[in-house]
């Protein structure tokens, strides 16, 4: 156990439950807000609508028009309406894409954030912004953009269908796995992280089979907590940097870009954290931390193939080209032929395979 760390606690506030929904204006008020502009993406703009009404005199309006990887322009539009409306909050309403803007609106803006969750991706829980333009996704780390509080209520996550609670999940699981092999990770995240992988992994088969099943909705909503707060307290690794490189170029969904990719980054990576990867098979309950990943993904009925979510096989190269540069830290260095072969067995759907360091096969 790594007995030398450092621990920030960040500060944010937190309600957990069912129909605590229902305080969304109690908790804006709490802020100090006076009007709030609720965000959402075209998708969810019914649900938005739900909740302004929630907000009473408090609701200055809703901008349905979030969407994924967080395009500056985008976020342009929003300010402009952010400004018009008056509001000095914005209540973010679905997934990491809503949750992204109103980080986006914050950082330019100071105004004060609360975060609904109605999927598993974590990032209201982080002090991480990615935003995109003219095709590069490039991110961010600033206290600016951490919300101020955010509202977990397990009945919003009803509506998640189950292919996107699969792969919602599996993105969450990914926050954890690379806390587990973090530079700066610490006991307390550790924690979280394993009991996070344990929550999610026992709880989304059921989700799949049993989309009903709120004691299985409330442990993957639980684990997508803990996954939120390691994200936003340790730094990520090889895994989050090809995903935000695929994503951002490609234009691949996000979710689905993390699901398909983590057992192949856990596999890299295997040999430099033993540790981590202890904690990954206790937490998935198998013998080995990539392929026990790949299989609950093949078990939920998830994409494993990067070639299945829009990728063309010619961008292999040009992903691998920018994976390298400017990495993030990762336990085992990263070198681009590697990283090359990782992507390829991605975009096939192929088992993750462990690479051999260089002084390995020499």
């Amino acid at each position: 156990m790594n007995m030398s760390f450092t621990y920030d606690a960040l500060p944010i506030r937190v309600r957990f439950g069912r129909g605590t929904v229902a305080e969304v204006a109690t908790e804006v008020a709490r802020l100090g807000a006076q009007r709030a502009l609720v965000l959402t993406t075209p998708q969810q703009a019914g649900e938005g609508e739900r909740i302004a009404a929630l907000l009473g005199a408090a609701s200055a309006g809703v901008f349905p028009g979030a969407v994924m990887h967080t395009p500056v322009e985008v976020t342009e539009t929003a300010l402009a309406v952010l400004r018009e409306s008056g509001a000095d909050c914005v209540v973010s309403v679905g997934g990491g894409s809503t949750t992204g803007l109103g980080k986006a609106l914050a950082l330019r803006t100071g105004v004060k954030q609360l975060v609904i969750p109605t999927t598993y991706a974590g990032s209201e829980m982080t002090p991480i912004l990615g935003e995109t333009q003219d095709g590069r996704k490039t991110t961010l780390r600033s206290l600016d953009v951490l919300p101020e509080a955010v509202i977990y209520d397990v009945d919003l996550t009803v509506g998640l269908p189950a292919a996107l609670s699969a792969t919602s999940g599996v993105n969450a699981i990914a926050h954890a796995v690379e806390a587990l092999y973090a530079r700066d990770r610490n006991p307390v995240i550790s924690l979280m992280a394993e009991d996070s992988i344990r929550s999610l992994s026992s709880a989304l088969p059921i989700l799949v089979h049993e989309p009903g099943n709120m004691e299985a909705r409330g442990m993957a909503l639980y684990g997508a907590w803990l996954a939120g707060c390691c994200l936003g307290a340790v730094g990520m690794a090889l895994h989050h940097k090809l995903c935000h490189t695929l994503g951002g170029t490609f234009n691949l969904p996000h979710a689905e870009t993390h699901t398909i990719v983590l057992s192949h980054a856990v596999a890299y990576n295997a040999p430099a954290a033993p540790e981590a990867m202890a904690a990954i098979t206790r937490a998935l309950g198998a013998p080995d931390a990539a392929q026990g990943i790949f299989d609950l993904v093949r078990a939920l009925g998830a994409p494993r193939a990067l070639a299945d979510i829009g990728m063309l096989a010619d961008g292999i190269e040009r992903a691998a080209d920018l994976a390298v540069e400017s990495p993030y830290w990762n336990p085992r260095p990263i070198t681009r032929e590697a990283i090359r072969d990782l992507i390829a067995r991605a975009h096939a759907g192929e088992r993750p395979v462990a690479a051999v360091p260089a002084e390995e096969a020499a």
